[in-house]
């Protein structure tokens, strides 16, 4: 009996994506708008700025050491243990765990890939761009300058611009780039602006990152939320791939294993112990049906005839000696015939 193979969960998800093969109607991507690319030209334009403004040594530079003088940790010692907890809402690994279970569950009900996809997309390039910044720019933080006054520029450093302050803007923006509804989006942004908004300051409380850092930490994040839309594109078209080759998947595993082709003549092919005893089983049935034994006269088939219509047969081999004058059984007795 041939059955069906059972599916596994991952069949469970895809079978569920193919129910509603349109995205729904209410679900728009964003596109690359002059407006859109106003704001990304002046959000570089202010990146731009800070770094100058920080390599230069300017007013920004002397900001950032009066507010490390100020020591913020130890004026308002009371919301510290608070703080000490918000700045997780920062931090790459819990905040994207979080975004990724939401946006799976929203891939699930519009049975898209699109949701998980953005997100990979802008931590990918989250991760690459303020990484690089990061190592080119290489600034030390506050609890580890060198020089009082100085920018404290390729020392080996790592926090310029703040990590935590980018990734707050990109992962819980996501949510707002991602949303259905205009309103929905509009809720969502100011949402995470408050949110990231509130990371960096809560850096700075810490004495963990200049005020500089989280400045350049919010244009970065802002720049990929900007950029995104000229990456959907690219989203739609590995979107595709991953179902077309979940299909092929599905379509070589549903299909039978092929029979393999014999060997051409005069070929030798190595063979096992077990293909070898096969393959004496197989010479002797074709034998067999070549030759077929020879059945002997009392065992060959014919017309079935009753037990009193038989005649005896003396087996071949048989101890006992042939009889001429036995006779069939039930058979008329011979009558003598008299003599003259």
């Amino acid at each position: 009996m041939r059955t069906e193979p059972k599916p596994t969960r991952l069949d469970r998800v895809f079978s569920r994506l193919d129910r509603e093969p349109e995205r729904p109607a209410h679900i728009d991507v964003p596109v690359m708008t002059r407006h859109r690319v106003v704001l990304f030209a002046s959000t570089l334009a202010f990146y731009v700025a800070i770094v100058w403004a920080v390599v230069i040594t300017s007013w920004l530079v002397r900001l950032d050491w009066q507010i490390m003088f100020f020591r913020p940790y130890q004026q308002w010692q009371q919301i510290h243990a608070f703080l000490d907890y918000y700045v997780v809402l920062g931090q790459r690994g819990p905040t994207a765990v979080m975004v990724a279970a939401w946006l799976g569950w929203r891939s699930w009900r519009q049975h898209t890939l699109r949701p998980m996809l953005a997100l990979g997309v802008s931590l990918l390039l989250l991760n690459i761009t303020v990484g690089a910044a990061k190592i080119g720019m290489g600034r030390l933080g506050p609890h580890y300058a060198t020089e009082i006054g100085a920018n404290e520029m390729w020392l080996g450093g790592d926090i310029f611009p703040s990590g935590h302050t980018a990734n707050a803007v990109v992962t819980w923006g996501i949510l707002a780039y991602l949303a259905s509804t205009p309103r929905a989006r509009r809720w969502l942004s100011a949402l995470s602006a408050v949110i990231s908004l509130g990371v960096g300051l809560t850096t700075v409380y810490l004495g963990t990152h200049w005020l500089s850092d989280v400045l350049l930490g919010w244009a970065a994040g802002l720049l990929i939320m900007l950029a995104l839309p000229w990456f959907e594109p690219l989203i739609a078209r590995a979107e595709a791939w991953i179902l077309s080759l979940r299909d092929s998947l599905r379509d070589r595993r549903r299909t039978p294993a092929q029979a393999p082709a014999p060997a051409a003549a005069g070929t030798a092919v190595a063979r096992g112990p077990v293909e070898e005893s096969a393959g004496l089983r197989e010479t002797e049935v074709a034998a067999r049906a070549a030759h077929p034994p020879i059945v002997p006269l009392h065992l060959s088939t014919g017309p079935h005839l009753a037990r009193s219509d038989r005649a005896p047969v003396t087996p071949t081999g048989s101890r006992r000696p042939p009889h001429a004058d036995r006779v069939a059984h039930n058979a008329a007795p011979a009558r003598p015939v008299a003599g003259g």
